[in-house]
């Protein structure tokens, strides 16, 4: 693929604002290429690039023919920098295979606009070459892509670009990118023109790319067609020698080979003394060594062309980790792990078992991927599927995750064309955005389950300590999970008790389900359960229920009628209830719990047959969520099946079915709603919020809070509405801003101390509130300034604000989840109760619904006690909240609070915001870890 006209230099990124970090990078048919701003030492790499490329192609790129012009692009982009131009190179194994150039085009005021500044309508000549043997492979979008995320933090808005008519593949390049693009032909040439601002459009582009890359690039390591185990010559019971036998259960259908030096083969397989020695590179390398052997043998392995490699073994130090790390990155191998237990796929044609784990995943028609970052965790999964004889398509022990990690695995199974349920335990999280983003789209497909680790203080402690990598925050992971679709359990039990029911039973369509017992004690506890997961048990007409208990319609009356108790009755048993009641539409599930109570059922006899009529009853009903509840049963969990394909769940305790329905209901409210978008806002002013920003940062280097005037204009940039306010350095300025504002509050203003560095003016006893008349407004000067102890250096004035419902409303920016918009009820009590609801941003319009209607206190927002409140309103300043973080990645932390919500509006009181020097992160940027 061929490239546009432009000229361009190298951009000095080494002192830049936002300099152009080294990044490795997926190429479509998953190569690895290393993705950097062109340096004075690649000139002759750059030279090579030209050269290899043919002459058609050459004319193409420049418009002209000759080996001249190919050198002189190179001087060009190799030579001293240039303000406002970037070209980036991608590397593959060293030498250079593709670049891409900007250079910035002189705006109306006559000077340059690449040059990392602000203003707006930028633009930039752009140009792009492949050499001719990576044609086709995606090398010049994954350039593109890097180019863009470059020059919009440069400022610059728009690409132009031209190219001749018949360059039909460069054309293919802009018009598939995603980005909103305009083109003209002029004189046997197309002039580009090309948006930078990414859209949906784009970011469902950018993922497709991903997943395609991603699922070539972990085909060496989940499809292998030959595989070498390093390590598999010590003793019995040593990890090689397990991995290599549990190859040879499974029946691996690849070339086996092992690395044993002084052995002619282990476990029947041929051994070789090292790497080096083999006979031709297989695909995908086990290592089972010792940690100070690992870095060496990975660059062997990388030199001899194996494509991937899993790591087992104990963790690596930080300077052995660097070393492995590099060398798959210099050979474009995928790495599983370090300190991992393995990967496995089940295909019939594949039979991969290269794991240490007692119990191998059968072969065969396995529809379960399961992906964790414990090895201990991964073998109780693996272990509990098989008991339930749900089959695994593919396993992977993640480990340490320097590279392969749960999005590669999601991307991966949403492609295979076998995982319709995916089983995650991931104890930390790399890109979580990105995860959000991959999840939501899989989650549309299929179950995606989860294990909510790390929930405690304690918990995080110990995740952070297992996993070499920090653990996020309960309510930080909640909204992560939440706005993703994904079902987060508290436990493996509880994971395996909802994929056996999403694994055999439709989806209930509701939370309404009909609880039937033979024995009236354990009907009250299926209740109990029943509404302590949220689910809600209906009342049954008298009708039914007479029908079901075997009374006169009088006498159903009397009965509670839901649960169903068929044990003091004369009617059917519960079997038989729990097929009519499937039957009804008034309810979206039905729970049977089957009790012994008589010596016959003692037996067994009674039971089982009871257990045979109720799969006869799923059976029956296809479309209704059955589950059956035998107290009897040693399993926590099991599946009852038919002869015919039928499956039920059963469980040993109602709370476990209880939770795995509700969690089962979820999934289907989650589907039933339409995706959400993020709305268009009107009256923001984000450029001139970034120059306050920088102006701040500028004075501050070290960052700080916002004084309360910056606060206020920073809100007004986003529309964000406030309380009026007026600066006074003084009593008769306090005196003369009381006059102007108290008709606004009711002929009462407050008055609220400042200094440089106040956080909480409540601890500090700083505010005089209730003010009416010159001489109150005085009187308080005087007293805030002797309790403050000449610390206050001015005052804000502002009306009292009008009555309504108490809220707090911010944003707090994590290092690795980006910003998390929180919500919830404000006043003295607001931190005792702990009633407050989180979002990661940028928030869709159901986010924001779900934001607000979250916490406990959403009915008085709703209107229980009272006019309701105008909830737009408050949608809109949490949006605007949202798009303030994801515009400001120096906004580290706003509060406002509180915010009085009406039933005519909402207004901020009060504001803090905290600013710190940070760059901003694209999540979506295609890049590996």
């Amino acid at each position: 693929m061929t490239g546009t006209t432009g000229t361009t230099g190298t951009a000095d990124t080494t002192g830049a604002a936002h300099p152009v970090r080294p990044a490795h990078a997926l190429l479509a048919d998953g190569r690895t290429v290393e993705i950097r701003p062109a340096r004075p030492e690649d000139r002759t790499g750059v030279e090579g690039l030209y050269e290899r490329m043919s002459p058609e192609n050459l004319r193409l790129r420049f418009f002209g023919s000759g080996s001249e012009l190919g050198r002189q692009a190179a001087r060009r982009v190799c030579g001293p920098p240039r303000p406002g131009s970037l070209a980036l190179l991608a590397l593959h194994e060293g030498r250079p295979v593709g670049i891409a150039e900007y250079e910035g085009e002189e705006d109306g005021n006559g000077s340059g606009n690449g040059d990392g500044g602000g203003g707006a309508g930028r633009t930039a000549e752009v140009a792009l070459a492949v050499t001719d043997e990576f044609h086709h492979r995606g090398v010049g979008t994954l350039l593109l892509e890097h180019l863009v995320h470059a020059a919009r933090a440069a400022g610059v808005t728009a690409f132009t670009a031209g190219a001749l008519a018949d360059n039909h593949a460069m054309q293919k390049v802009f018009a598939d990118l995603g980005l909103r693009t305009t083109r003209r032909y002029d004189s046997g040439e197309v002039r580009w023109a090309i948006r930078l601002d990414p859209d949906e459009h784009y970011l469902t582009a950018v993922d497709e790319r991903a997943r395609t890359a991603d699922a070539a690039s972990l085909r060496p390591l989940l499809r292998p067609r030959s595989l070498v185990v390093v390590g598999a010559g010590g003793p019995e019971g040593t990890a090689g020698r397990a991995v290599l036998r549990n190859l040879r259960r499974a029946g691996f259908t690849g070339r086996l080979l092992a690395v044993a030096p002084g052995a002619r083969s282990v476990e029947g397989v041929p051994a070789h003394p090292s790497v080096t020695a083999l006979p031709k590179a297989p695909e995908l390398a086990v290592l089972a060594l010792p940690a100070h052997e690992v870095p060496e043998t990975a660059e062997q392995c990388g030199k001899t062309g194996v494509r991937a490699l899993a790591v087992l073994g104990p963790r690596l130090d930080a300077g052995q980790g660097a070393a492995l790390l590099a060398a798959c990155r210099r050979h474009g191998m995928r790495l599983l792990g370090p300190h991992s237990l393995g990967a496995a796929n089940t295909e019939d044609d594949i039979r991969l078992a290269a794991v240490l784990t007692a119990a191998l995943p059968a072969a065969g028609a396995g529809r379960a991927g399961v992906a964790v970052q414990s090895g201990g965790v991964g073998a109780a999964l693996l272990g509990g599927l098989a008991r339930l004889g749900i089959g695994v398509s593919t396993f992977a022990a993640l480990g340490d995750k320097y590279d392969v990690s749960g999005n590669d695995m999601l991307r991966w199974w949403e492609g295979d064309g076998r995982t319709d349920l995916a089983l995650l335990h991931l104890e930390s999280f790399g890109n979580p955005r990105a995860f959000s983003r991959v999840a939501r789209r899989v989650a549309r497909r299929m179950p995606v389950l989860t294990v909510d680790a790390g929930r405690s203080e304690a918990g995080r402690r110990a995740a952070a300590a297992h996993t070499a990598a920090a653990s996020a925050p309960a309510m930080t992971r909640r909204a992560l999970f939440t706005q993703a679709g994904v079902i987060a359990t508290r436990g493996i039990g509880e994971l395996l008790d909802t994929a056996a029911l999403l694994h055999s039973q439709p989806l209930p369509t509701g939370t309404r389900v009909a609880v039937v017992s033979n024995a009236t004690g354990a009907g009250v506890l299926a209740a109990d359960a029943c509404a302590e997961a949220g689910l809600t048990l209906p009342r049954l007409p008298d009708s039914l229920t007479a029908e079901l208990l075997g009374t006169p319609p009088d006498d159903a009356v009397a009965s509670p009628g839901n649960p169903v108790d068929t044990g003091t009755a004369g009617g059917p048993g519960p079997a038989e209830c729990a097929g009519r009641l499937a039957g009804y539409g008034g309810v979206d599930a039905v729970l049977a719990v089957l009790v012994p109570t008589s010596p016959a059922d003692g037996s067994g006899e009674d039971s089982e047959a009871a257990v045979r009529e109720l799969l006869r009853t799923a059976a029956a009903h296809p479309c209704r969520t059955v589950v059956a509840v035998l107290p009897g049963q040693a399993e926590r969990v099991r599946l009852l099946r038919s002869g015919d394909g039928t499956a039920l769940p059963a469980y040993a305790e109602p709370q476990d079915a209880a939770r795995a329905l509700a969690h089962a209901a979820e999934r289907a409210h989650w589907l039933g709603r339409p995706p959400g978008a993020v709305p268009e806002l009107s009256g923001v002013d984000t450029e001139a919020a970034r120059a306050l920003v920088g102006a701040f940062l500028a004075d501050h280097p070290g960052g700080g809070l916002l004084g309360p005037r910056d606060r206020a204009r920073l809100l007004d940039h986003y529309g964000i509405p406030r309380l009026p306010q007026a600066w006074a350095g003084d009593e008769d300025a306090a005196a003369r801003a009381a006059d102007r504002l108290a008709a606004q509050g009711g002929g009462r203003v407050a008055l609220k101390a400042h200094w440089p560095g106040l956080r909480d003016r409540s601890e500090e006893d700083a505010t005089a509130l209730d003010l009416q008349g010159e001489d109150r407004v005085r009187a308080a000067w005087r007293e805030l300034s002797v309790r403050l102890d000449g610390a206050m250096t001015g005052a804000l004035v502002q009306p009292m604000a009008r009555r309504g419902t108490e809220l707090v409303a911010g944003v707090v920016q994590d290092e690795v989840f980006g910003p998390l918009v929180l919500f919830g009820p404000g006043g003295t009590a607001a931190e005792l109760l702990a009633d407050h609801a989180a979002r990661l941003a940028p928030l869709t319009d159901r986010d924001v619904h779900d934001l607000i209607t979250a916490p406990r206190c959403a009915p008085l927002l709703l209107g229980r006690r009272g006019a309701p409140v105008d909830l737009e309103a408050l949608e809109q300043i949490l949006l605007r909240l949202s798009r303030m973080a994801c515009d400001l990645p120096e906004l580290a932390e706003a509060h406002l609070g509180p915010v009085i919500a009406r039933p005519d509006g909402a207004t901020a009181v009060d504001t803090h915001v905290r600013l710190l020097p940070r760059r901003a992160h694209d999540p979506h940027l295609r890049r590996l870890r």
